[in-house]
């Protein structure tokens, strides 16, 4: 996918406070009111709020999202209607979204004041990205991609419900009404599936027939005295592949029922993310306490990452950290995890030139509350180090104590925790699967269960049956070092502080920093060469400490950890199985995995966890596909069937 550097919508005020596009030459809403416009529209013309009642779930799907009038309206119906779907789930494309000081000005005069500040205080950056918000204690998801529709409709991973078609009129905005708009909502409609837009633009009724809808005029909103509404009826539904996300869902009339394999961050994330989707989840855990391995650690640091070609790895992670920082802010503050949430840097290397930082920045679009070039006077200010290098300033970036973290996570209604519990082996049965213990006895089966529990979900694996993927998989030892606060002069830095090693400051103040990285390296005790070598590592941070002053402290973990650096998540693939391309290549009904979080667990939990949930639900998801194909455990195979090919097209060739 193409991506733009988002260019900001300008929005102009008149005397009565109505919005304007000069550039579009149009209005945001009627003087009549937006509100009432996006009731009749939207609501009514889709048949809500009465087509979501009963539902575990409703997707609506808008192009042209403005300033969130129509989400507004829909979530306070939602919220007003005692019968509602469980989760509203608002998937919205805007090319021009507005500035949060326009959006705010926009909802001053709010007839939903609550709502419109909880949207304004939730807005994210205006970077190129499919954004994922909870609001109203996650029961309403919404997803805003910052870009053009053409380009985003095609990435969405998800089956519609509703679409609100909005955005500027046809005849000043073509981009947006065009063929290839129409053909992807008819690719991303579910049964039965409606449509409802203000214009009765001949060619949009026309777009609409093309994709499979059957369009009608109905009367409008003044002034308009007609709109166009629609229903999802196509002659032909072609069948997905049987790979694709959106098909390795759960059978939607099987239990809601899950089991989750692991108790660690990836375990954690997963069970909530499922309960929040209305799942049953129980938690398998070997250990007598939860997060009882890596997970277990004192503090650990979530941030973005920066490249120039802003591939598959970048995106990845900055996805990650943009949700890391909306779930775990609240918490944060709410005092039911330890951590802080005030920034992180990273340096950049003593040959980094500032100038260049900034340039690539803009080039990719990635705006300031994303990430910052700072020179090493700032970077300095900041940690309260003599850093001597510029550095990348991450505001939404930070630290905080895992363990805290998966035990919050499991204690959401809906989840059940078993512990000192060693899953041997897995067995498929006609409604799902089953799980054993050494001796062949049942622990537990469900609908679906995922595979969290890091490397040995390959050995858990092997039990299903001959030809399971095997993946290139690592174990990777590390050490972290404990500094105690009261060290003889220890610098403690103010913000967590990365580059080479890391360090940060607990909120007793004593510092953590490290950590090494072993390969199949088995030893479990502390090492005094490995704190030298961490205690080493921080002058690079502007932390100097005598070793012999240090006691030997700390803590040793293995770290999970793909070739390609990327975490391993999604539907597990058919054994024997090969194809071309990973939407092709058939999957294990119901059975899951996520697994290779390597040293960015803290980072990539609470996404990994959604993705998970996706997978067993249907969607949304919350990447684009280019980005669930770069993490789907498919990967390896096709990976493995493209240099079969090419091998095999080379010894023809000769």
């Amino acid at each position: 996918m193409k991506r733009s550097p988002v260019v900001p919508a300008r929005i102009e005020f008149d005397g009565a406070g109505v919005p304007h596009a000069p550039d579009f030459g149009d209005v945001y809403h009627p003087r009549a009111g937006a509100l009432g416009q996006s009731r009749h529209v939207f609501l009514h013309g889709n048949g809500l709020p009465g087509r979501w009642q009963g539902r575990p779930r409703f997707a609506v799907l808008e192009t042209g999202f403005g300033l969130g009038n129509n989400f507004l309206a829909t979530w306070d119906a939602w919220r007003a209607d005692p019968e509602r779907c469980a989760r509203l789930h608002y998937v919205a494309i805007d090319l021009h979204p507005p500035r949060p000081d326009d959006l705010r000005r926009a909802h001053a005069s709010s007839a939903l004041p609550a709502l419109a500040a909880a949207l304004v205080a939730a807005w994210p950056p205006l970077s190129p990205d499919l954004h994922t918000l909870h609001l109203d204690g996650g029961r309403v998801v919404l997803q805003l991609a910052w870009g053009d529709a053409e380009s985003w409709l095609p990435q969405l991973l998800l089956e519609a419900d509703a679409f609100y078609l909005d955005g500027f009129a046809p005849a000043r905005n073509e981009a947006l009404w065009s063929p290839h708009v129409f053909k992807a909502l008819g690719r991303l409609a579910a049964p039965g599936a409606t449509a409802a837009t203000w214009t009765i633009a001949r060619s949009v009724r026309d777009g609409l027939r093309s994709a499979g809808f059957e369009a009608e005029r109905v009367p409008g909103y003044p002034p308009k005295p007609e709109m166009t509404s629609a229903r999802f009826a196509p002659v032909f539904v072609p069948r997905r592949a049987v790979g694709h996300p959106l098909s390795a869902r759960v059978a939607p009339g099987a239990p809601r029922t899950a089991v989750v394999v692991g108790a660690g961050l990836a375990g954690a994330a997963c069970a909530q993310a499922l309960a929040a989707a209305g799942w049953q989840v129980t938690v398998l855990e070997r250990h007598a306490e939860p997060a009882s391995e890596t997970s277990g650690n004192r503090g650990g640091l979530f941030h973005g990452v920066v490249n120039g070609q802003d591939g598959p790895h970048a995106r990845f992670n900055r996805a990650a950290a943009l949700l890391a920082q909306h779930t775990y802010a609240p918490l944060i503050a709410a005092g039911h995890v330890t951590g802080q949430l005030d920034g992180l840097l990273r340096l950049a290397g003593a040959d980094a030139d500032l100038g260049a930082m900034q340039a690539l920045l803009r080039a990719q679009g990635i705006p300031p509350d994303v990430v910052q070039p700072l020179d090493a006077a700032a970077a300095s200010a900041l940690s309260a180090l003599p850093l001597a290098e510029p550095a990348w300033f991450y505001p939404g970036g930070g630290w905080l104590q895992p363990g805290a973290l998966v035990r919050h996570w499991l204690e959401r209604p809906g989840i059940a925790l078993r512990t000192g519990v060693a899953v041997q082996a897995l067995r498929q049965t006609e409604g799902g699967w089953s799980l054993l213990d050494a001796g062949g006895q049942e622990l537990a089966q469900a609908s679906a269960v995922v595979l969290a529990n890091a490397g040995q979900a390959c050995t858990l694996l092997e039990s299903v049956g001959n030809g399971m993927p095997h993946w290139p998989l690592g174990l990777q030892r590390g050490q972290v070092s404990l500094i105690p606060a009261d060290t003889p002069g220890l610098r403690r830095p103010r913000l967590p502080v990365a580059g080479g090693g890391y360090a940060l400051t607990l909120a007793g103040g004593d510092v953590i920093c490290g950590a090494t990285a072993q390969l199949q390296d088995p030893n479990a005790a502390l090492r005094a060469e490995d704190q030298a070598f961490n205690l080493q590592r921080l002058r690079r941070l502007g932390i100097e400490v005598e070793p012999d002053r240090v006691p030997l402290a700390g803590r040793v973990g293995w770290r999970t950890l793909a070739d390609d650096r990327l975490p391993v998540v999604g539907a597990v693939p058919l054994p024997g199985a090969a194809a071309q391309r990973a939407r092709e290549l058939p999957r294990l009904p119901g059975l899951f995995v996520c697994t290779a979080l390597a040293s960015r667990g803290i980072g990539w939990a609470p996404l990994l966890g959604e993705l998970v949930a996706a997978w067993a639900g249907g969607g949304p998801f919350p990447l684009e596909a280019e980005l669930v194909e770069a993490v789907d455990p498919a990967r390896f195979g096709v990976r493995r069937a493209r240099r079969a090919q090419a091998s095999g097209a080379s010894d023809d060739g000769a």
